[in-house]
């Protein structure tokens, strides 16, 4: 569990290591006017690096950071997130990636100055050689998104939004995947602002584990698995989404698809599908905003292959 009171620590430690990403108001004759908080162009092209600085300095701070350096699984935003802070940190880092991923990400960890390890054909597996590697050498395991660090670490987006709109918003609509954002920003805006969870009709692990009252085991697939693709909600998001009362909504594939299109036709914006899946709430009506209400849309990543997206000369 986290409140407001971690993450004020978090942004503190983390100072400016990370940058303070803009906001832009974005209006429509048709439409609500929301504010989008720009959150993909943060350092390797997600808020994941927040959690990632939080959750190294904090064990250093703590006398829990090692020589070995840090150990992640992943071969997506969370891997690059680590590898990168491990790099301006001047510490060491392994990331374990299954061996189907994709040749360009390898290459971009490595760049990054991470050892990097291709095991097994599945994510479970290199999660499972991560953790044993972990307890082998005493590196520091640092999860995706269920630590109390790194949920913290994320939630400082939530703080800066809340100061660069003068507090001047009521909801907050956020992707949701494991759901350490979520959390973060659930709990740095409690009592301020309201968040609302959205997911990928085919990825609803949030959506399962409010009906069941404990997060389980989803089957995910669908456009924006590459970000969205855990499959189950985290403990701390789950303790943080029902203290806070965060709902989830569903969109289905073929609206994050339009949504992601959209960003790109009237503001240039490239994001992922599962970025663009918060924007789809609006877009689709999954969630209305009422009269006078004021709502802030996350875009979360960017690391995307933007030759899918259709030319345009709007």
């Amino acid at each position: 569990m986290i409140t407001r009171s971690e993450v004020e620590g978090a942004a503190a430690r983390i100072g400016d290591r990370v940058r303070r990403t803009p906001v832009m108001r974005h209006g429509s004759a048709n439409g609500p006017e929301v504010w989008l908080k720009l959150e993909q162009t943060q350092h390797t092209g997600s808020f994941k690096a927040r959690g990632a600085f939080n959750r190294i300095l904090s064990a250093a701070a703590d006398g829990r950071l090692p020589e070995s350096g840090v150990i992640a699984a992943s071969g997506g935003n969370a891997g690059l997130a680590f590898a990168f802070a491990a790099r301006e940190l001047g510490v060491p880092a392994e990331v374990y990636v299954p061996m189907t991923s994709p040749m360009v990400k390898v290459d971009r960890l490595r760049d990054l100055g991470a050892d990097v390890v291709q095991i097994g054909d599945r994510y479970a597996e290199a999660y499972d050689a991560a953790t044993k590697r972990a307890a082998d050498t005493g590196a520091l395991f640092c999860h995706p998104y269920d630590q109390p660090e790194v949920c913290a670490g994320q939630g400082t987006l939530g703080l800066e939004l809340l100061e660069q709109t003068g507090g001047d918003v009521d909801t907050i609509l956020i992707a949701v995947g494991g759901g350490g954002l979520m959390a973060g920003v659930a709990a740095a805006v409690e009592g301020r602002a309201r968040v609302v969870g959205v997911e990928p009709e085919t990825a609803p692990t949030l959506h399962r584990a409010l009906a069941a009252g404990r997060p389980v085991d989803v089957e995910v697939s669908g456009v924006a698995m590459d970000s969205l693709g855990a499959p189950r909600i985290g403990e701390i998001a789950f303790a943080v989404a029902t203290r806070t009362g965060v709902p989830s909504v569903l969109v289905p594939d073929a609206a994050i698809v339009a949504a992601r299109q959209r960003l790109w036709d009237e503001h240039r914006l490239v994001v992922e599908h599962g970025t663009a899946a918060a924007y789809a709430a609006l877009l689709t009506g999954a969630y209305e905003p009422a009269a006078g209400e004021r709502a802030a849309v996350v875009l979360c990543g960017a690391n995307t292959d933007p030759g899918d997206l259709v030319p345009t000369t709007r």
